[in-house]
């Protein structure tokens, strides 16, 4: 299946989104609202999301959209964008740069495409499950294979070992180095082979569509953190390489 033009638009999507994004980000005057599931949300979150749908309904108007803010339209289409305007709003609204937007596209139910943008350091991350570039040039995760050596991240330790369980402070003392540089950017630095295991265990699917295609394009591995399919599930565990993956869901396990 030839995805040129969906690559070619999702890169106009995120570059437009980037562009309504970007003056919101450390504006004093941004007002923050708390939604429903406690958690904030922006003029920035829902000006991209409405931006993003009339761009997709006006070159694809036969094509499904799943986002966080707007809810779902064609769902059951055999194309269906999935968007999350600003995946890691927190961050956004403290103004630490470790968040980004995520557009994914779905063929038949299952992420072919996708991306992570982070309009304010100027990077385009897309991914197609076979290639990954980082504006425009490919990427690769690194060769690390043992947990002693590997650069961990998650972007929220309390609801690591909340979700997971006692045996995540084992695990965690276990690697090089451990930092909580999350959410997407946290997927975008271990496919850019700058740190090597990333762990979310509170998912959404507007979190984890784009991150697929994006990981596996890098040459590294996804699953859910028992090592079932990433999407749609409500937990991920990426890592560089098969080898470390198995051992953090083993470490997982224990």
């Amino acid at each position: 299946m030839d995805l040129t033009t969906h690559r070619i638009f999702m890169a106009e999507l995120a570059r437009a989104s980037g562009e309504l994004i970007r003056p919101y980000f450390r504006d004093p005057s941004l007002v923050v609202e708390t939604k429903g599931d406690a958690t904030p949300v922006t003029a920035a979150d829902r000006g991209a999301e409405e931006l993003l749908r009339r761009l997709i309904n006006a070159k694809f108007p036969t094509h499904g959209i799943i986002g966080e803010e707007l809810g779902n339209e064609r769902p059951d289409a055999e194309f269906v964008w999935v968007l999350d305007p600003i995946d890691g709003t927190k961050s956004f609204i403290a103004g630490v740069p470790l968040w980004g937007t995520l557009i994914a596209l779905l063929h038949q139910g299952q992420p072919v495409l996708g991306c992570i943008h982070q309009p304010v350091l100027g990077q385009l991350m897309i991914g197609d499950g076979e290639q990954t570039t980082l504006n425009g040039r490919p990427v690769r995760t690194r060769r690390t294979t043992r947990i002693e050596d590997a650069t961990f991240l998650t972007s929220d330790p309390f609801n690591f070992r909340q979700r997971m369980g006692p045996g995540t402070d084992a695990l965690l003392a276990r690697a090089k180095l451990v930092r909580t540089w999350g959410d997407c950017y946290g997927y975008l630095l271990v496919a850019a082979g700058l740190a090597d295991v990333m762990i979310d265990p509170i998912m959404n699917p507007w979190d984890i569509a784009a991150l697929v295609p994006v990981v596996r394009g890098a040459g590294g591995v996804i699953t859910d953190w028992q090592g079932g399919a990433p999407y749609p599930a409500d937990s991920t565990v990426a890592a560089a390489t098969p080898e470390l993956h198995a051992a953090v869901l083993a470490g997982l396990k224990t």
